[in-house]
């Protein structure tokens, strides 16, 4: 029997079907999720998350969130997430380097600190999902 996933921003569902195997960012490190998984309800970190279904690997990067595996549905409540063929690598670029010159002097409050190194590590995942992918959205050939 295989996994039903959904993956879910505030804005729109990103990736809504049935897989084989799902590994996601977990707040302690990569969670493997396959079918007959216990349930767990735990906090995502920005991060990479795969999913594997008949063979073909897909990739999403992923802001933080929430992972709730109950009953063979594993749902992703994510602050931010994208397929690997939808981020556009300029743009991902531009952000990282936007908050890598913004933490060359960081401002005094600490709220602000964490958003700018938020905002650097999710530039970071995004890059890194992007770059291992091709247009199709499919692994290169590494």
């Amino acid at each position: 029997m295989p996994l039903y996933l959904e993956i879910v921003t505030s804005d729109r569902t990103v990736f809504e079907g049935q897989v084989d195997m799902v590994t996601v960012p977990g707040g302690g490190g990569d969670m493997g999720i396959l079918p007959h998984h216990a349930p767990v309800l735990s906090t995502l970190k920005a991060g990479e998350l795969r999913v594997k279904r008949g063979g073909q690997t897909m990739e999403f990067a992923i802001g933080g969130g929430f992972v709730d595996i109950h009953n063979n549905r594993v749902i992703i409540l994510a602050d931010s997430a994208e397929r690997a063929d939808e981020i556009d690598l300029a743009r991902a670029e531009a952000a990282r380097m936007r908050a890598q010159e913004m933490l060359k002097n960081p401002p005094p409050n600490k709220e602000e600190l964490l958003r700018l190194e938020n905002s650097m590590r999710k530039s970071i995942v995004r890059l890194r999902v992007a770059k291992r992918r091709g247009a199709n959205g499919q692994r290169e050939q590494e």
